[in-house]
């Protein structure tokens, strides 16, 4: 029997950005894949933490998740770990070319720096230029949410004990 279950909100945009530049350095593990759970270690871009994220599909549009990444423990949403186990285990899009262009960004240094996503969105755009680049990243992003936003994702700690602890 399940845990407390949580509805999770929409992550905030640039989180499925963060998403893939977490598969472009390879900071994604999938530890234990099978067709409905999924254990996977996700290891943030400055390497001082690791979350632990397990996915498991309870109909077809119905996910039990657990992460234990800020956004998803503390603000309710989707966060980044989860969103890129379900790119690598075919739940949400991909897009390879992305991953590389959102590798080496180094997330956490930007967000505690700027404090703000759209500062940190705005300061990527920039280096990135806002040509094809940018617009292809955009139309990704939306891509991804508009899947996102067709799935029921509840939090279960219960998860947890799916996950060995590091």
């Amino acid at each position: 029997m399940p845990g407390k279950l949580r509805r999770l909100r929409r992550p905030p945009r640039i989180k499925v950005l963060e998403a893939a530049g977490a598969i472009g350095d390879g900071r994604v593990v999938l530890e234990s894949p099978q067709p409905d759970l999924t254990v996977a270690k996700v290891v943030s871009s400055d390497a001082s933490r690791e979350y632990r994220v397990v996915v498991s599909r309870r109909g077809p549009r119905v996910l039990y998740v657990y992460s234990n990444d800020n956004g998803t423990v503390y603000r309710g949403y989707v966060g980044y770990p989860i969103i890129a186990v379900m790119m690598l285990t075919g739940i949400l899009p991909r897009d390879s070319e992305i991953e590389r262009t959102l590798k080496g960004i180094p997330w956490r240094e930007l967000n505690e720096r700027f404090k703000k996503y759209s500062l940190v969105e705005e300061y990527i755009r920039k280096s990135l230029g806002d040509g094809d680049a940018w617009r292809r990243i955009e139309d990704f992003r939306e891509r991804v949410l508009r899947e996102l936003a067709r799935l029921t994702l509840y939090y279960d700690e219960e998860l947890a004990r799916g996950a060995s602890t590091p």
